[in-house]
Parts: structure tokens; sequence; C-alpha cells
């Protein structure tokens, strides 16, 4: 057997040898695959909705039915006294109050026109901002369709109409697991091949085992394979343990082939683990290699895309996230899985995947040299 051969033995057996190692690499990685997807969800529903109705008229209890059948408010309180609506937002019972007037039905009949005030908490702007927008929906829905029970238009209706039928393409129901599913296996495998791989060499660092290995005759290439092909595979027996889980909960299968989505894993992988030998170079203590690994998890968290869109992002944010591997890596399994995108179709994203393998590791081996030196 090789030096290469021995050293890879001696990697397999030292994690198979830990279980908290095993269970990191296998059993977080599908926990959280099942979890966040369930409750990482685009929509806002469960608002909580103050009604201060002073028309209490057939019109406004109509409106009211409205707004609680959709799903999206959860009513609190159904009063003629604004004030005390007013003092559940103070007290965070309510996040939306919605005032309808006196003589709503009568002036919406007479006058053909009526204000209702929509005062929202915005202190969560996520929740004000969407609580407004449907509730706004649903009141010009009550509005068209008071319209058109009032007003009889002729055969011919001299008032023009545009009706606006969408069309989503690649993913028809809007299901925010099919876009979700897919980038969050991407992190789950980012943090086993690059956190893991760190740790992994600190601890050699901690119980003095790699003054050991320094002294022997093995080569440096040999031993950075050693410490990176374990991990690299067990990432790549993590990715399809994601997929299957994917496909077994959620239902979801990529459009595209699994050999594109294997060739982005193998060099993606490469590319993580080069930042794990990377953290280990700097770091110390495995205290070090959390904090380090937690910063930037943190960033490419934020910066990938997963959960806002990089385009919406300042420009500055854009700009840190062109340098973001896991960023390409999310356009590329999300294009395949819900597009069903062929790898010519995702070259420039597999391009820049692999310079960042080929700079990361070489930093990582750079750095390593002038540490044992």
């Amino acid at each position: 057997m090789t030096t290469l051969g021995y050293l890879l033995q001696k990697e397999f057996r030292q994690i198979f040898r830990d279980p908290a190692i095993l269970r990191v690499i296998m059993i977080v990685p599908i926990v959280q695959l099942i979890i966040v997807p369930f409750a990482a969800d685009y929509e806002i529903k469960n608002i909580n909705i103050s009604i201060v109705d002073q028309d209490r008229s057939p019109y406004s209890l109509e409106l009211t039915q409205k707004l609680t059948a959709s799903g999206y408010f959860q009513l609190i309180s159904y009063t003629h006294n604004y004030e005390e609506a007013q003092q559940l937002v103070e007290y965070g019972k309510t996040d939306l109050i919605l005032t309808i007037p006196q003589d709503f039905e009568k002036d919406l009949i007479v006058e053909n026109e009526k204000k209702v005030f929509l005062a929202a908490d915005a202190v969560n702007g996520v929740k004000a901002g969407l609580g407004t927008a449907y509730a706004t929906q649903i009141i010009r829905d009550f509005n068209q369709d008071l319209r058109s029970r009032l007003v009889v238009f002729p055969r011919f209706s001299p008032i023009p109409q545009i009706e606006i039928q969408p069309a989503f393409w690649y993913n028809e129901n809007v299901n925010y697991k099919l876009f979700m599913a897919p980038g969050i296996l991407v992190i789950l495998v980012t943090m086993v091949g690059s956190f893991l791989t760190a740790l992994n060499i600190v601890a050699e660092k901690e119980v003095g085992t790699i003054e050991q290995l320094n002294v022997t005759p093995i080569r440096k290439w040999e031993f950075i394979l050693g410490k990176l092909i374990p991990f690299w595979v067990l990432g790549l027996v993590s990715m399809t343990l994601g997929m299957i889980v994917i496909y077994l909960v959620f239902g979801i299968f990529p459009l595209g082939s699994l050999g594109t989505i294997y060739l982005f894993a193998i060099i993606y992988l490469i590319a993580v683990l080069g930042i794990g030998l990377l953290i280990s170079t700097f770091a110390d203590t495995q205290q070090q290699a959390t904090l380090f690994a937690f910063f930037m998890m943190l960033t490419f968290i934020l910066m990938s895309g997963l959960f806002t869109p990089v385009e919406s992002m300042p420009q500055w944010a854009q700009w840190i996230s062109a340098v973001n591997p896991p960023k390409y890596f999310v356009e590329a399994i999300r294009a395949i899985f819900i597009k069903g995108s062929r790898l010519v179709d995702l070259l420039p994203q597999l391009g820049i995947i692999s310079l960042f393998a080929v700079i990361f590791n070489s930093l990582a081996v750079l750095n390593y040299r002038k540490r044992v030196t």
C-alpha cells in the first residue's frame, strides 16, 4: 500500500471512530433539510388584524368576512373603538388595523366612493409590508365586486378593461419548497466540506500528531490529499442522502441530469475543502477554527441568494456575492432541479467554481508551507 493509502486508511478510521463527526455529517444535514424548507416560507400568514367597524352595515360585514376568509389574517378584535384597537397594537397583539368609517355602505351607493383607513405596526417591516399588500388587494377585489353588482353596463361596455392571466414558467405552482430545498442542500454540503475539514486538521495540531507527520518523509501533496479525500467522499455521500430526502419528503426530483449535479458537487467540494484547509492554516485551536468558520458560513448564507435575490442587494453586496462560491452552486442546482438546465447552459458557473477550487487550495498550500517551515 502506498503512503497515501495508509494516510487515507488512518483518516477514515479516525473519522468513523468519532460518532459525533458521523452525526454531524449524516444526521444533522438530513434533519435540517427536512425542517428548514417547511419553516422558511416566503408567505406571511396568520397576520393579526383588528377591524374598527363604525358602520356595522352588510357591506362592512362582507368586507370583514373576505379578509378573514382569505387565510392570511386572524381577526383579533372587532370593535367600533379605534383607541381600543390601537392599544392592542401597543401590546403587540395585532399587526394591522382596518377602520371602516360611518356611512360606508351609504356613501358607496350614493357617491360611488368611500375611504377606509389601514394602519400597520411596522416594527416587523416584512409582515407590515406584505400584510398591507394582502389587505389592499382584498379590498380592491371587494371594490371590483361591488362595482360589478352596482353598475349595470350595456352589452358592449364603454369602459375598457384589462384582464391579466399570469403564467408561471418552470415552477408552475409557485412551490417555494422546490426553490428552497436545493439551495439549502448546497449550504449543508458547504458546512460539511469546509467546517469539518478545518476542525479535523486543527484537532491534529492540538494533540500534536501533526508535528509527528511533519517530520516523516510524507510529501506535502500526500498529506493534503490524505486530509481532503475522506471529507470529499463524505461530502458526496451527504449530497446523495440530501437528494434522497428531498425526493422522499418533498417529492422533488431534478429535471436535469444527475451527472451534471454530481460534476458540480465534485468540483464545488474541492473548492470548499480548500476553504477549510485555508482556515486550518490560520487557526491553532478548534475554538478559533469554529469562529472563522462561523463568520464565513454566515457570509456564505446571506450572500448566496438562498433567501433573497442577489439582484435585489445593494451594489456593494453584489460585489461581495461575486466572490462567494455557494452563490454559483445555488444558481446551478436550482437551474438543474427547476428548469432542467444542461451542462452547456451552466458553463459560466462551473468555470467560476473551478477557479475558486484552484485559488483556495493554492492559498491553503502556500500558507501551510509558511507555517511549518
